[in-house]
């Protein structure tokens, strides 16, 4: 099983991006739960949204009415739709996958520009 990351970029704050998470040999909806987490520079690795195989989501506070987490069936990805950035979501990414397993995906840089 691998995952997979994209999408991370520079962006000026106010802005948006997309991060997808593409699971290979194992179907996203099997997971016990899938997420994205974030490392920002000395800081340790935090959850930013997860979602569980019932679909319960849960996103970290200073995201929240910010980020969207969904899975994408046909694609078989985990998405973090990722809006009003802020110089703060300056972190890397990583998406996370747990089927009792815990699987990581290599990261992807985001940086907010202020």
């Amino acid at each position: 099983v691998q995952l997979q990351a994209s999408g991370g970029g520079l962006v000026q704050a106010g802005g948006s991006l997309r991060l997808s998470c593409a699971v290979s040999s194992k179907n996203i909806f099997s997971f016990r739960a899938v997420g994205w987490y974030r490392q920002a520079p000395g800081k340790e690795r935090e959850l930013v949204a997860g979602v569980s195989a019932g679909g319960d989501i849960k996103y970290t506070d200073s995201v929240k009415g910010r980020f969207t987490i969904s899975r994408d069936r046909a694609k078989n990805t985990v998405d973090l739709q990722m809006n009003s950035l802020k110089p703060e979501d300056t972190a890397v990414y990583f998406c996370r996958g747990d089927s009792g397993w815990v699987y990581w995906g290599r990261g992807t840089l985001v940086t907010v520009s202020s």
